[in-house]
């Protein structure tokens, strides 16, 4: 990256930091995006600082034309917007460079979704490995689909967090927002079996080691490249096509299976610590059978027959 470019991106990106409390993977993906839009601009001209409305148009329409998916070419493009914005508000530009451009329509695409019997078989598929593997994996699987973890949130546990046989987890997701996540008789369950292995897994010479799913790779901690594997590995044990499964399909079932039993949409959206209602109302659709049925069942104006 151009000498004034990084050091403006840097600025930038502790701004996220501390102003907006952006989380640590926000943080790796806007400075991987706004580095790769540095490496087209300083092509054309003198990178993300000397950059003009032209250029910037012409790495829009670049994006759109590599084939990215719809979600991170939007992502590329709302990063430099918000950067050219905190570089004229500091200053550093008299003019932003990619006000010029508008952005394209964007449909959101609906999530995966699992079956509740499918889900079934999944669990069991994950705990059905040999020994203590089935016993971690299992409770991974439980839990994530219990609480609706993102995998990160999940893979981040601390032991401390599940000891004492808790009936709910106090998460710390996005931005650093705390919400309650909770526990089923099954995850709890699967939590104690797998508590009972758990010294399996301990690095050599860390006894010590917070995490609740330990790993003797470099993190101290299972990885979620390892956690997604294993899904696949799951998924295709149970019959299921593993391109219809990763971590967060098991977030899209426990807010979909929430909805199908009648859960509240705020209740919902609360627990998967949605900071707008919006995102939340995605799930809708896979329910779509249960909301009929509650409009015709509930509505006063419903036809009797």
């Amino acid at each position: 990256m151009s000498a004034r470019g990084g050091e403006w991106a840097e600025a930038f990106l502790e701004m996220m930091a501390v102003e907006r409390a952006a989380a640590r993977n926000t943080l790796t993906a806007y400075a991987r995006d706004l580095s790769d839009a540095d490496g087209f601009l300083t092509a054309r001209s003198g990178g993300l600082a000397g950059a003009s409305a032209i250029d910037v148009e012409a790495y829009f329409t670049d994006l759109g034309a590599r084939g990215l998916s719809p979600a991170t070419a939007s992502r590329r493009r709302a990063a430099v917007r918000q950067f050219y914005q905190f570089v004229l508000g500091e200053g550093w530009r008299a003019d932003d460079p990619s006000r010029r451009v508008e952005a394209p329509k964007r449909g959101r695409s609906l999530p995966k979704v699992l079956s509740r019997p499918e889900m079934d078989r999944l669990i069991a598929a994950a705990t059905a490995r040999d020994g203590a593997q089935g016993l971690r994996f299992g409770c991974m699987v439980e839990l994530a689909y219990a609480s609706g973890l993102r995998i990160s949130e999940l893979t981040g546990l601390s032991l401390a967090a599940l000891a004492r046989d808790p009936a709910y987890l106090i998460v710390k997701g996005k931005g650093g927002k705390e919400r309650l996540a909770p526990l089923n008789d099954a995850a709890r369950t699967a939590v104690k079996a797998y508590l009972e292995v758990r010294p399996d897994f301990l690095p050599k010479g860390d006894q010590a080691n917070p995490w609740l799913f330990p790993s003797r790779g470099k993190a101290g901690r299972l990885t979620p490249r390892r956690f997604a594997q294993v899904l696949d590995e799951a998924a295709a044990g149970a019959g299921i096509d593993p391109a219809r499964v990763s971590p967060h399909v098991l977030r899209h079932a426990f807010a979909t299976h929430l909805l199908e039993g009648g859960a509240d949409l705020r209740v919902v959206q609360k627990l998967l610590g949605h900071a707008d209602i919006a995102t939340t109302q995605i799930y809708t659709h896979v329910a779509s059978d249960r909301l009929a049925e509650v409009v015709q069942t509930r509505h006063p104006l419903a036809r009797k027959r």
